[in-house]
């Protein structure tokens, strides 16, 4: 006996008037609908001997499963390498195609980043408590570290070559370093080992935030 169909996923959003971006697979007949824009673009890197050119398109496309046409837009850049397209299909019309796929779904995909460095670098993702209270309480409390790491990241100035550095980077280098403590009545002093590689920046930070604290 035939299993059923799994039901789309495309149609179940639209049926409950959920907006949607999803990547998409290219093929040959999606590529047929964009063979003008994809020669238009490598035409235009190829004259001008240019490194890279990139341009943005839409058209109506539906895959075998589909019962009805949807929009695509496509990303097409042509490099020294080659040519890369990257194609998403949405619900979403009121926009254009370089908005769309620069502001909305790239921001879609910074998230997904964002929510890696909190599993893979803060080991949330060690859920296996019994009881889903504790399991929420164990992802609250490694929220808490998530943004404190955000804060830090976010107070490196960009020449610096931790602007960009993971979280596991940033620990390694700003917080799990020695320093020797030196108490008195009025003050509490740290010194940094002479050869602290990031000492000029641990102190630019530490004072940064000790006069505009957030």
């Amino acid at each position: 006996m035939a299993r059923p169909r799994a039901p789309c996923p495309l149609a179940w959003c639209e049926a409950n008037d959920v907006q949607y971006l999803f990547g998409l697979s290219s093929n040959s007949v999606l590529a047929s609908q964009l063979q003008a824009a994809m020669d238009q673009v490598r035409a235009r890197r190829a004259l001008d001997d240019l490194d890279a050119v990139r341009a943005y398109t839409e058209t109506r496309y539906a895959a075998g499963r589909w019962q009805r046409p949807r929009r695509v837009v496509a990303r097409i850049e042509a490099t020294r390498l080659g040519l890369d397209v990257r194609c998403v299909v949405t619900n979403i019309r009121h926009c254009a195609p370089e908005w769309f796929y620069a502001s909305l779904y790239c921001a879609r995909g910074q998230a997904e980043n964002l929510i890696k460095k909190h599993k893979s670098q803060l080991a949330s993702d060690r859920t296996s408590c019994r009881s889903p209270l504790a399991n929420q309480m164990r992802l609250g409390l490694h929220t808490a570290p998530y943004w404190l790491m955000r804060t830090i990241a976010d107070a490196i100035p960009s020449p610096q070559p931790l602007a960009n550095a993971e979280f596991s980077t940033i620990r390694a280098r700003l917080l799990k370093i020695a320093v020797r403590v030196h108490e008195t009545a009025s003050r509490v002093r740290r010194a940094l080992a002479a050869n602290c590689p990031d000492a000029v920046l641990f102190r630019g930070l530490l004072r940064g935030f000790l006069l505009h604290p957030t």
